[in-house]
């Protein structure tokens, strides 16, 4: 049999188009062949075999015999394996020194077995592969090596791809892999490497030579099985994509280095290609509005996507002789993490000052501050003379948004898409929206340096606790009342019915009358990720919503109730401001009469500081709802395969789709791109260009006690059992539980009205997430490494927000 009817296929006739047949790894030992690389003798057993159940001896002997039925390695090659998404490394059976007919049937009977092994389902489950997957075996001559191990073309820990790493034991490499020896560990970083293992220079010099030879042939990072045989000859035993590198910044001619900006906003998952698309062109609008538009300022602002995330170069910052010395206070409002890779950054050579001039245009900045600074002392002036005022004009500026944000019907998808690229442009004009914003954000930093020496960071923080008028504080409160009105059958039905079930009712009209229309018609512009417009609303998912509302079902304490929480922690700020006012005067009672006025003039206005994002995803919803019919559109003309690939087109392929332009195959391919990105748990929160991931190239120690240490964001302290979350959408919280997450938006604060507290890996104090836990009086720690992986659900920890740190126990 040949082609795709074969049941066995020499190795030398396999190549990577026969996937479906082979399997990832026979794919790529096919490919290594068909590059010129010393392999292994071998054949494999094709899928088809593996569909039939049955084993087809007489042509798997008639192989094996060929090879001289010596001693082989039976290998599984699964078409879900060795691929550049999912490496399966150790998931399915390797069975080494096979001999005899009898003992390599039985083997390639395991290898099949292995497919349904417990580690190997969990594995394709974490990694959302489907059951469809095929065995194939592949069979090679085994190699008698005097020594073995695997070969990294890039840093698998740092990320670094001017680096190759290789671990390297004596004789087989299968105890490399499995780990059950220590082996010999080198870094070929250029620098001479140490041969005091079982390694001599040259053969480490081979090893890189191959790996380089390897990584341009497949085009992309590999990871290599090698071995190395009696009479010093090099085998190559396999060779697959590295799956956990994060993708590398834009080429450059230097060495530059950028700051992941997402985090600080409680946004790590990536964007969807539409959705960054109508983020930079959100951002060009607001850079036309403010007349700082042009290549010179844009391209200083040096702001990159980078794995469907957004990064920030800071290169010529750091290399900036005014400037650098500033960066550790600039950063602060990033937190921690991020201070301490700046501060190792000012001490590398690589990002030695060279320039002392000014790092961004003077010209753009100097015409606009004309404008804005004159502009600026007016709107202080009144906000502090009369905040109701200036509140209600942001609120009328709101509605008015939100009226202009509504499509009126469109003839074509010609028109709809020009509304969705210019529905922005009035939320970036809106300055009687931003004003009081950031007005408010000012008033609320103010008295820390007032009351230096008097206040601490938390009892400041205490300051801003239960802020009124805050729109996402009002949402969650909003949706504790919806639950105070049910009566005892929807009650009943919240708990009882899962919430995907709940939504299908609701969908269908078959739920009755609980609020949530009111709720939506107000919020349902709002999600998790809500600024990517790729991502579906509450008002077309509320799966999330009706988890929570079974979630604030759970709270029987009427002291834990969010209303009642939200009014102690407002109390709590009144009765500071009152105790540093009178703790202030007794030395310095001008700054304390100074001081008390600001901080009242704070919680009148620093609730806004919600307000701008609120106003602008109106804009974003109808970007959505009009993109998502052109993609109907483009579906039923063909373009499309489905109507919502259009979310995975930028808005200049989808013009050019609307001009007729099939985009399918481009939109089919950025999908599995994105879901690839979306499974990402760990996103570095700083890179070099060439890869390295700061913070891995250097881990902090580990704190004493097996604290894990981060930045206390909400003040207080709490013991309870944590509750890992990745998704919120249908996560809930029980009473007394701490949230922990990887970072949150405002999506995720319905779920706070339960937490006891909050753990998150990244983010800023002045974050949403922070903020909104300071007026719930939750206390929370957040830039906490690995709190995710570190920390299990159930787990009993303490939150100190005081000492910045999260303990067991």
């Amino acid at each position: 049999m040949t082609g795709n009817d074969a049941g066995v296929l020499e190795l030398a006739r396999v190549d990577a188009s026969m996937l479906g047949l082979v399997g990832g790894k026979a794919a790529g030992l096919g490919e290594l062949i068909r590059a010129g690389f010393r392999v292994p003798e071998g054949f494999c057993l094709t899928t088809r075999a593996h569909a039939t159940g049955e084993i087809p001896e007489q042509e798997v002997l008639e192989a094996y015999r060929r090879l001289g039925a010596d001693r082989v390695a039976v290998r599984s090659s699964a078409t879900a394996e060795d691929l550049p998404d999912a490496s399966f490394a150790g998931q399915q059976d390797t069975f080494l020194n096979v001999s005899g007919e009898r003992e390599l049937l039985s083997a390639i009977r395991r290898c099949w077995d292995s497919l349904h092994s417990d580690r190997a389902v969990a594995y394709r489950d974490a990694n959302e592969i489907g059951t469809d997957v095929r065995m194939a075996v592949v069979v090679q001559r085994m190699v008698e090596a005097k020594a073995a191990g695997v070969l990294f073309t890039a840093n698998p820990l740092t990320g670094t791809r001017a680096e190759m790493v290789v671990d390297a034991a004596p004789g087989l490499g299968d105890v490399v892999v499995d780990g059950s020896v220590i082996a010999d560990h080198h870094v070929l970083d250029g620098t001479p490497p140490r041969t005091d293992g079982c390694l001599d220079r040259d053969q480490l010099d081979a090893l890189r030579d191959a790996g380089a030879r390897v990584q341009e042939s497949f085009g992309s990072p590999q990871d290599i099985e090698w071995a190395i045989d009696r009479d010093g000859e090099l085998w190559l035993l396999q060779s697959r994509a590295i799956t956990t590198l994060f993708p590398l910044p834009p080429r450059s001619d230097d060495l530059r280095v950028y700051f992941e900006m997402g985090h600080m906003q409680g946004m790590l998952r990536p964007f969807t290609p539409v959705g960054m698309s109508a983020m930079t062109h959100g951002a060009k609008l607001w850079m036309d509005s403010a007349g700082l538009s042009g290549g010179a300022f844009g391209d200083a602002m040096g702001i990159v996507p980078v794995g469907g995330r957004l990064f920030m170069d800071f290169s010529d910052l750091l290399r900036n002789k005014r400037f650098r010395s500033r960066l550790p206070q600039m950063m602060e409002v990033y937190g921690p993490r991020n201070v301490e890779i700046v501060q190792r950054l000012l001490t590398d050579p690589r990002f030695a000052p060279t320039s002392s001039g000014l790092p961004l245009p003077v010209a753009p900045l100097l015409k606009k501050s004309l404008v804005v600074v004159p502009k600026a002392k007016f709107e202080l002036i009144r906000t502090l003379i009369d905040p109701d005022a200036a509140r209600e004009r942001a609120f009328r500026a709101t509605e008015k948004l939100k009226r202009q944000a509504r499509a009126p019907e469109f003839a074509d998808s010609q028109q709809r898409l020009r509304f969705a690229e210019e529905v922005q442009r009035d939320f970036m004009t809106a300055s009687e929206v931003i004003w009081p914003l950031f007005i408010g954000i000012l008033l609320g930093q103010l008295p820390k340096s007032l009351l230096k020496g008097v206040a601490t960071t938390s009892e400041l923080d205490t300051v801003l606790g239960g802020l009124p008028h805050n729109v996402t504080t009002e949402m969650d409160l909003a949706l504790w009342r919806l639950t105070t009105g049910l009566d005892d059958e929807a009650r009943e039905l919240l708990r009882s019915t899962p919430p995907a079930e709940l939504t299908d009712r609701y969908r269908a009209g078959e739920l009755p009358d609980i609020g949530l229309d009111d709720f939506l018609a107000r919020y349902g512009h709002r999600a998790p990720a809500e600024v990517d417009v790729g991502m579906p609303r509450w008002s077309e998912d509320p799966t999330q919503i009706f988890a929570t509302l079974a979630g604030y079902l759970r709270i029987t304490d009427p002291e834990q109730a969010p209303d009642r929480r939200f009014e102690k922690a407002a109390a709590r700020a009144e009765a500071m401001i009152d105790e540093l006012f009178q703790r202030a005067r007794r030395k310095r009672p001008i700054r304390a009469h100074l001081a008390r006025f600001l901080m009242r003039r704070a919680r009148k206005l620093t609730g806004l500081r919600e307000l701008g994002k609120f106003a602008w995803l109106y804009s974003l919803q109808a970007v959505r709802e009009q993109l998502l019919r052109i993609g109907d559109d483009l579906s039923r003309r063909g373009l499309l395969e489905r109507p919502g690939d259009v979310l995975f087109l930028e808005l200049d392929e989808i013009r050019a789709a609307v001009g007729g332009s099939d985009q399918s195959a481009l939109a089919t391919e950025r999908k599995a791109r994105y879901d690839r990105e979306v499974r990402r748990r760990a996103v570095p929160i700083a890179v070099l260009s060439d890869g390295t991931d700061l913070e891995a190239a250097a881990p902090p120690a580990p704190a004493a006690d097996g604290a894990l240490v981060g930045l206390g964001a909400s003040p207080g302290k709490v013991t309870g059992p944590a509750r890992v979350v990745h998704d919120p959408a249908t996560a809930r919280i029980e009473p007394g539980e701490i949230l922990v997450a990887t970072t949150t938006d405002p999506g995720w604060t319905p779920l706070f009205m339960t937490a006891a507290g909050l753990v998150t890996e990244t983010g800023s104090p002045m974050a949403h997430g922070p903020t909104v836990a300071r007026e719930y009086g939750i206390p929370a720690v957040i830039c906490v490494r690995d709190a995710t992986t570190d920390i299990t659900t159930g787990q009993i920890i303490t939150v100190d927000a005081t000492s910045g740190t999260v303990t067991p126990g």
